[in-house]
């Protein structure tokens, strides 16, 4: 198992341009306080209204899911609903060359983050011998994207595929118009088997479960009630596209089950999802620092990164307030970014997220006998050294600069890890809403733009009864 997930608030202790650990400490009571609000420890004290309906928290299924899930899998497995997600992903690598995710947002960014962060970085690419056996899988009903839908469309052809369809109203419209795209051309392809290569993954009612049942589906996952899209990684949306990529998703479940206990029970500065809350409410509160740069130190978790910028940017960008998100991939953006970030406006917060593991053999820099490049220097250093030491020249020049920085060390790549990562920044989120007196459940923003688009289209409002 990996090593828990840390943080390191060192970076921020800046007099003049950061925080203080005496602001810090003024703020635990507030950091508890708000944790004490977003713990729920019975699920059933809430669902029989026994918790009063104003002091629920919306949408905040997310925080015993993990627990739930593993709890249902370990009393009677075959039962469980973990259990029939891997069935299903069973039957679905036996039968398809490549599955394609249909989602947008909350509905594809976690299983895309999980496929980067836990699978090898060209996995389609691989052989069907060294995906062992699993399917490619892509995504789609993201964009509005004609020639990458033309383009996945050939990439298809003459191959054996299933579509998972994942949104819990089935109302998105990229994702609908993908759907009947793809369910046309899966009807043409196998006109026998559409109810057994066609998964949904929605809520009990809506127009996505109403078409479910008019085709039969063999198989159909919930996305449970009170489970905001952007928060619905670690339920069937995130889980059943896992399990098709092979991703231990009991160890995502644990990961995150792991970080819930440590939210409860440590204190705050000892607490990976108060520290950072806290300081980047102070950053924000007090020295203006409103824009949040999430530094990934390894490709695959750029994926990791987006999918934060989604739940940060929809769950508090609100009342004109919230951070705004910025996903930088490094050494990659070092040499896009890294000059603004450190004698730009001082409004930025640098969040590194680092692991220290590799899942590969070290490379190491060979010599050579003509040294035009003038490397021989680097001789028998590693690739994972020169990232090491690009990280802390970086943080030395940042630090040097008066600019805040906060450190997440993940104990790998790995499912475990990632659930960790996933947990805490979802109640990071929520904990950071409270102290803002922000709902960090709705999007009414987004709401908005879905409204005109369908105006413009000519789309009719649905008949109410």
């Amino acid at each position: 198992m990996s090593q828990s997930l840390s943080v390191d608030l060192c970076g921020c202790w800046l007099d003049e341009y950061g925080i203080t650990q005496s602001q810090f400490a003024d703020l635990v009571s507030p950091l508890e306080a708000a944790r004490d609000e977003t713990v729920i420890t019975d699920l059933n004290q809430m669902e029989s209204g026994q918790i009063p309906i104003e002091k629920q928290p919306l949408d905040g299924r997310f925080y015993l899911l993990p627990e739930l899930l593993l709890e249902q899998y370990q009393e009677d497995q075959q039962t469980s609903e973990l259990f029939q997600m891997l069935s299903v992903a069973r039957q679905l690598q036996a039968s398809s060359e490549a599955v394609v995710i249909l989602g947008i947002g909350g509905s594809y960014m976690g299983a895309k983050a999980i496929l980067d962060a836990c699978c090898e970085p060209y996995y389609n690419e691989l052989s069907t011998g060294q995906r062992g056996g699993r399917p490619r899988i892509y995504f789609e009903g993201n964009s509005l994207d004609n020639d990458a839908l033309q383009a996945l469309f050939a990439r298809l052809s003459g191959s054996r595929w299933s579509v998972v369809v994942i949104s819990k109203s089935g109302g998105t419209l990229e994702t609908a118009v993908a759907f009947r795209l793809f369910l046309e051309s899966l009807e043409q392809d196998f006109p026998e088997e559409v109810s057994q290569r066609v998964v949904p993954v929605t809520g009990s009612q809506g127009k996505l479960d109403s078409f479910a049942q008019s085709l039969n589906c063999k198989s159909v996952f919930r996305v449970p009630d009170g489970l905001g899209g952007r928060f619905s990684v670690l339920s069937a949306v995130g889980l059943l596209p896992a399990a098709c990529m092979g991703v231990d998703v009991v160890q995502l479940l644990e990961g995150a089950a792991s970080m819930n206990e440590t939210f409860r029970t440590t204190s705050a500065d000892q607490n990976p999802v108060l520290q950072y809350v806290g300081a980047v409410h102070l950053l924000e509160q007090l020295r203006g620092v409103d824009i949040r740069v999430l530094s990934v130190w390894s490709k695959a978790l750029e994926s990791a990164g987006l999918w934060y910028d989604q739940l940060l940017a929809e769950s508090l960008g609100k009342a004109g307030i919230g951070a705004t998100p910025v996903t930088a991939v490094n050494t990659r953006d070092l040499h896009s970014r890294a000059q603004q970030h450190q004698q730009g406006r001082r409004n930025k917060v640098i969040v590194n997220v680092i692991t220290q593991s590799m899942r590969n053999d070290r490379i190491q820099i060979p010599e050579r006998k003509n040294d035009h490049d003038e490397l021989n220097q680097l001789t028998g250093k590693s690739v994972p050294e020169l990232l090491s030491a690009a990280y802390h020249g970086t943080n030395q020049a940042l630090k040097q600069a008066g600019r805040p920085v906060i450190d997440i060390e993940l104990g790998s790549t790995d499912a475990f890890s990632l659930g960790q990562y996933f947990q805490m920044m979802m109640l990071a989120t929520v904990v950071e809403g409270r102290l803002l007196g922000i709902n960090p459940y709705g999007q009414p923003g987004v709401e908005a733009y879905k409204n005109n688009m369908k105006s413009l289209l000519g789309i009719a409002e649905p008949k109410k009864d």
